[in-house]
């Protein structure tokens, strides 16, 4: 006898749990994970989603239900997403119906967007015969829509109700007597307003391009082709090969998802591919209206597109026939999410083309060190691209040590250096692109005479301050008391980074009031729209300097900017994190790209307390390779990823005590189930923030070269959780680094 476990319709029904139902004989050759069935549910028939089978039922089989049909089979489009949601759940240690909201997102009752219009359904001369006897009477507003429509032949029911007055009451008898007639058409809440975008001609490849997608072509030639990880350097023209691959596989009938990092970036992707494919192509953010949202997926849903364009949650758009998955800037973080299931879109991405027999094409100037050691290992194919589009040069690159503008007497945030060269951009009629490194900024603490950063003895991170006077390391739980002085140099100039853009933004007006200058962070876009509008006016030369946080930096392409500054390339440097010397290249790498993309040369200047180091003096050569084998010799050094596996388990709870006592016999479990002596433990340690709301939040840290032994660990742990009372109370997630 099998068992199947099934989860009722979660698209409609906020259901957290399964329901066990005997499957019939007849169907047991048939059914598999993921298949849609009709179940018999209360005193009706629902559909469920089969999520699990087994030989052994949960309770007496007396007591169970039997399927009733399969509503799919399992090359339906859903079938397929809650196939991919299962395997999400069995990864990233998630509850199956959290795995589900995430692929199947709850449909809100939101009603279609419908255009109704009015037409008249009779002769003209019998329209014109009775225009003059409603006139002879009282019935004026009848009176007038009949002319209205004797002019224009139909009219929007909406712009008829307020231009000519009219209700439902003058209408309704019109109607009756077949004398007018409604139509209602459903129509679009549409993300992007088409109309304004001009059409373009897919360009012709440069050499290096068509280098590039023979490359790419050949490895989809191959019986089990890898995904493929494009390494071109800034402004190599990654995207126009996007826009051949797209081609190709469009043609063919298929579908294509382009996931993009940021939201910012919507407005020059969607512009240029909109300009390329034109209604084919959809975007999603998450600025879009619930009703925006749901016509994009219906639109998809209904074979009305081919190709969508958002952030990670466009992953799971459901396309019936997808080709290709491309992501653009593979490296960012906020392809990670970071609510359970905490999976990770570069992952997800495969093993849903994987499932569906689509390529997965990935891109970037600086790759994450996971994607780029698979693709040196032989798992992906790497495809490289080394110059510059239309043999462009490199900016020039000047790194300013801060310590030295101290020492001449230079409090400002602005280096001499970076200072003469907006003077002379401004004079030349060129733009320039100012960028604050705040990501990853945690309350470090660093000294402004020497540079040097307080470190954990243990962990090789930096300590973060916190507010009770404390400095702490968030991997292994070590502190010590904040720092009067340097105490390496004995500065008293020692202390957290206190710039932002707003007094950037300051310090650019006073020092060149004549600048028209747009600032672009968080609180500059919190609005719809405001991206979109803040670039185009930067794109439309209606500002000389733009100044922002990470999001001016990533992707843009701006011809007429030949300066970019870098104001504090150390705050992503010295955070409490293993990977800030990955996030600090790739930042700055990113940042200096942006210089020099037309056809004037490119300058761009870094300022930093700790010139020499690995990641910034690579990010200044833009030498990949030369960062990667430096950072891997510490990251082999370290066991931490990807030179080694690593869970992270983050507990939390509004009990402190039961959450240390909870999270101290996981660390025990994990010790004693364990295979051999290679597992190292990290912690448990107070989170980066260590309560949130009144929940308390601890971490633990579990490495192994391993992948399958933490996967096995962390299978242990839900079950030790399960049968034990105490975590009841506990709130735990699991996370692969």
């Amino acid at each position: 006898m099998i068992y199947a476990d099934i989860i009722i319709d979660i698209s409609h029904e906020k259901l957290d749990r399964s329901f066990q139902y005997i499957v019939p004989e007849e169907l047991e050759s048939e059914i598999r994970v993921g298949m849609v069935a009709a179940v018999p549910f209360g005193n009706c028939q629902r559909k469920g989603y089969v999520i699990g089978l087994s030989r052994e039922p949960k309770i007496s089989p007396e007591k169970l239900k039997p399927v009733g049909k399969l509503l799919s089979s399992q090359e339906t489009t859903e079938a397929r997403l809650v196939s991919l949601a299962a395997w999400m759940r069995e990864r990233y240690g998630s509850t199956m119906a959290q795995a589900l909201k995430t692929v199947l997102p709850v449909r809100e009752k939101i009603r279609a967007k419908e255009k109704r219009m009015i037409c008249l359904n009779v002769e003209r001369k019998e329209a014109e015969k009775l225009a003059q006897t409603l006139e002879s009477g009282r019935c004026k507003a009848r009176a007038r829509l009949v002319r209205a429509l004797l002019e224009e032949g139909s009219l929007d029911y909406t712009e008829a109700a307020a231009r000519l007055r009219i209700n439902a009451s003058v209408l309704k008898p019109l109607a009756e007597k077949g004398i007018v007639r409604i139509e209602q058409d459903e129509v679009y809440r549409m993300s992007v307003d088409g109309d304004v975008i001009p059409r373009e001609e897919l360009s012709v490849l440069t050499p290096v391009q068509q280098r590039a997608f023979e490359e790419i072509k050949r490895e989809w030639d191959r019986p089990a082709p890898r995904p493929v990880l494009i390494h071109g350097i800034t402004g190599s023209g990654k995207t126009q090969v996007y826009m051949k691959l797209i081609q190709t596989v469009a043609e063919k009938g298929q579908q294509v998802i382009v996931l993009i990092p940021e939201i910012a970036l919507t407005y020059q992707t969607v512009r240029r591919f909109y300009g390329w494919f034109g209604e084919k192509v959809s975007v999603l953010n998450s600025r879009l209206s619930p009703g925006e949202r749901y016509d994009q997926f219906k639109r998809a849903r209904r074979g009305e597109i081919q190709i969508m364009v958002g952030p990670r949650s466009a992953l799971f758009t459901p396309f019936s026939n997808l080709g290709l998955i491309i992501i653009d800037e593979e490296h960012e973080q906020t392809y990670k999410s970071e609510s359970s299931p905490r999976y990770h879109a570069r992952e997800t991405a495969v093993r849903r083309a994987l499932m569906e027999g689509a390529r997965v094409v990935l891109g970037s100037a600086t790759p994450s060190l996971e994607a780029y050691t698979k693709a040196v290992s032989g798992e992906y194919a790497l495809v490289k691209m080394t110059d510059r589009y239309e043999k462009r040069p490199l900016p020039e690159v000047s790194i300013v040590d801060l310590r030295e503008e101290l020492k001449a007497g230079n409090r400002s945030i602005l280096s001499r250096k970076l200072k003469a060269a907006i003077e002379q951009r401004l004079n030349a009629g060129e733009q320039t692109m100012l960028f604050l490194n705040r990501r990853g900024y945690a309350g470090f603490v660093s000294c402004r005479s020497c540079g040097e950063v307080l470190k954990c003895p243990h962990c090789d991170v930096a300590l973060a301050e916190h507010n009770n006077g404390k400095m702490i390391c968030h991997y292994c739980g070590y502190q010590r008391p904040k720092a009067e002085v340097c105490p390496s140099c004995g500065s008293p100039y020692i202390g957290g980074f206190k710039a932002g853009t707003q007094q950037i933004e300051a310090v650019l007006h006073k020092c060149f009031p004549k600048a028209g200058i747009l600032r672009m962070d968080y609180d500059t876009t919190r609005t719809k729209g405001s991206y979109e509008q803040i670039l185009s006016s930067f794109a439309a030369h209606e500002a000389d300097i733009l100044v922002g946080t990470q999001m001016i930096v990533k992707g843009h392409d701006f011809p007429d900017v030949t300066l970019v500054g870098a104001i504090a390339a150390d705050l992503s440097l010295n955070a409490s994190d293993y990977q800030c010397a990955e996030r600090t290249f790739q930042l700055l790498t990113q940042a200096v790209g942006r210089s020099g993309r037309g056809k004037k040369p490119g300058e761009a200047v870094i300022q930093t307390y700790h010139p020499d180091h690995y990641s910034i003096q690579a990010a200044a050569e833009q030498d990949y390779e030369k960062f990667y084998e430096e950072e891997m010799s510490y990251r082999t050094l370290l066991d931490y990823p990807p030179a080694a596996h690593m869970l992270s388990v983050l507990g939390s709870g509004e009990d402190e005590e039961l959450l240390e006592k909870g999270m101290d016999f996981l660390r025990k479990f994990a010790e004693r189930v364990s295979p051999g002596k290679e597992l190292h433990i990290i912690g448990p340690a107070w989170a980066s923030v260590g309560k949130v709301n009144d929940v308390y939040r601890k971490v633990l840290y579990l490495k192994h070269s391993q992948e399958s032994v933490l996967l096995d660990i962390k299978n242990k742990f839900e079950k030790y959780i399960e049968i034990n009372s105490g975590f009841r109370k506990l709130h735990i997630q699991y996370d692969y680094i």
